[in-house]
């Protein structure tokens, strides 16, 4: 992939974070989705590659823009598979609470696992921590063995997961072995990638998300030199069959080349609303500022930016009521 790419996925984050940071404690989820969905598209269409979503809004009778097998791009440029999630967090924008993201990541053609939309069990850890975590392994293991690589004491690390009624047995486990709990009301993208960075003070994540949050995770993690485990989980017979139907084994743990293959993959985020790494977009009036994160595996280069918009000359971008 060109290298150019990377600045111009974060034109697409930015333009989705805008649109939806609009939205932001109106109470209208939906809306602020749709805002950033078509924000995003808009963008799509002027940006040098043939992409073709793997992961994004729906099935084509779901969802209007930026379906499954929807192609994207100019039709000039490499081939890639994009993994796209306008608003990470529609009940955090709509809520205006905290960690909610415009994310996209993109690969070679057929690197990138085109996972069900369904649960999909987690654990994810920052650098230091590769190759020390099992997921079949007990939680109060995987946090001796963060806590080790990170030479901390068990009581210093910091677990962040989604705060779910399913998981209150693994929320047990961690505060019995003693460690400390970040609860994140939605978001786990964010989660994942947190772990990454010492300033947002979280070393591991467990709990049950998205699975195709697990893959744009695991592309993000690949770029910083993390890791991430992934477990399939089917809530009825369907769904099983779904994964059969996609030559998908369930009981198989997925590691990070089993969901993004190969080298050579750019992950983007914009922050919609503030959060431990990004902060969310700010209105100024006649502009707007955002910041960013985008990484690319290949080079290993990580890069946050900070743009300031004007409104006046993006129109696209003012909120329709």
């Amino acid at each position: 992939m060109e290298r150019s790419l990377s600045m111009e996925l974060v034109r697409i984050t930015e333009a989705a974070a805008i649109a939806s940071s609009k939205w932001m404690g109106r109470g209208l989820k939906n809306e602020a989705d749709d805002a950033a969905t078509e924000a995003m598209r808009k963008v799509f269409d002027t940006i040098p590659m043939q992409g073709v979503v793997v992961i994004g809004e729906g099935e084509m009778d779901e969802a209007p823009m930026l379906y499954i097998g929807e192609e994207l791009g100019s039709g000039d440029g490499p081939e890639v598979d994009v993994a796209v999630d306008p608003v990470e967090g529609t009940n955090i924008v709509a809520a205006g609470g905290w960690n909610a993201i415009a994310v996209l990541a993109i690969a070679d053609r057929g690197n990138l696992l085109n996972a069900p939309d369904m649960y999909m069990d987690k654990i994810a850890v920052g650098p230091e921590s590769v190759g020390k975590i099992d997921i079949d392994a007990p939680v109060i293991d995987n946090l001796r063995a963060v806590a080790k690589a990170k030479n901390k004491d068990i009581e210093d690390v910091v677990a962040t997961i989604l705060d779910r009624p399913r998981h209150a047995q693994v929320i047990k486990e961690i505060r019995e072995a003693g460690a400390r709990i970040k609860l994140i009301n939605d978001g786990d993208i964010a989660g994942a990638i947190n772990t990454a960075f010492d300033q947002t003070g979280v070393d591991i994540l467990f709990g049950t998300g998205g699975a195709p949050e697990g893959v744009i995770a695991a592309v993000g993690l690949k770029c910083l030199g993390g890791e991430i485990q992934g477990k399939l989980k089917p809530q009825d017979d369907a769904e099983r069959q779904r994964c059969i139907d996609m030559g998908l084994e369930v009981d198989k743990v997925l590691m990070m080349d089993d969901l993004v293959k190969g080298d050579d993959a750019i992950f983007a985020a914009t922050g919609i609303t503030d959060g431990e790494l990004l902060r969310g977009v700010q209105l100024k009036g006649s502009f707007a500022e955002s910041h960013t994160l985008v990484m690319r595996a290949k080079s290993g280069t990580v890069r946050f930016v900070e743009g300031r918009h004007s409104l006046k000359k993006k129109p696209d971008l003012v909120m329709k009521d």
